[in-house]
């Protein structure tokens, strides 16, 4: 059986059958990593309530297609997401509700459907991302990525602590990148549904080497 990542969060036997679906497109979560969020919408704040009453506090956060995807999609929710983990929330004087969500596991959304307050409630499938819950063991092109890494931020003007960065391992480096960067949302869920952290290495190399191609093919055609 595979252990958890940590004492926080659920083993495999114990993850539900329903979560609460979060559709937020431009903004992905994956294993390891943490979404913070600004809840302010009533159906939402009623789902972290709920949430957090639960008894591991999981929220699925799922994107949804957009204009530029496949004709007629448009809005509709893709299958896979991921399960995260209310790991801290604070409640403002306006009512709102700041979360972070600690990404635990990946899931198919087998049906969704709206609750009384207004969410959606999802069956999901864990079957095929069981191995989400390990620690990661795998080695990463983390040379190439760095480099690839360092023209993508100075073609797109871009800031960033490189000591910091060098310190942060190898899964976290990845993770982070994939999720913070501004990709497409297809580019975004590509990255979500990579098999490996090398499959998803590999990927993350190849969306940052196409965008800095293109941007400076950009700036060349207008000098």
């Amino acid at each position: 059986m595979v252990s958890s990542r940590g004492p926080f969060e659920p083993r495999f036997s114990e993850l539900p059958g329903t979560v609460p679906i979060f559709p937020l497109s431009g903004a992905v979560l994956l294993p390891g990593g943490r979404l913070p969020l600004n809840i302010f919408e009533p159906r939402y704040l009623s789902m972290v309530r709920d949430a957090i009453a639960s008894p591991h506090r999981l929220i699925g956060m799922i994107q949804s297609y957009d204009d530029a995807d496949e004709q007629g999609r448009a809005g509709a929710l893709y299958d896979i997401g991921c399960a995260g983990r209310i790991s801290s929330f604070s409640e403002s004087d306006d009512g709102r509700v700041m979360i972070t969500l600690s990404g635990t596991t990946r899931f198919r959304r087998l049906e969704d459907h709206e609750v009384e307050d207004g969410y959606r409630l999802a069956q999901v499938s864990w079957a095929d991302f069981e191995a989400d819950l390990a620690p990661v063991a795998d080695t990463i092109q983390r040379d190439h990525l760095v480099s690839v890494l360092h023209d993508y931020f100075k073609i797109k003007g871009f800031t960033a602590d490189w000591d910091q960065l060098d310190d942060c391992e190898d899964e976290r480096l990845v993770t982070t990148l994939s999720m913070i960067c501004p990709f497409d949302v297809p580019e975004k869920q590509a990255l979500l549904e990579a098999n490996s952290l090398p499959d998803r290495t590999q990927l993350l190399i190849a969306i940052l080497e196409m965008a800095s191609h293109s941007d400076s093919d950009e700036a060349g055609a207008r000098h």
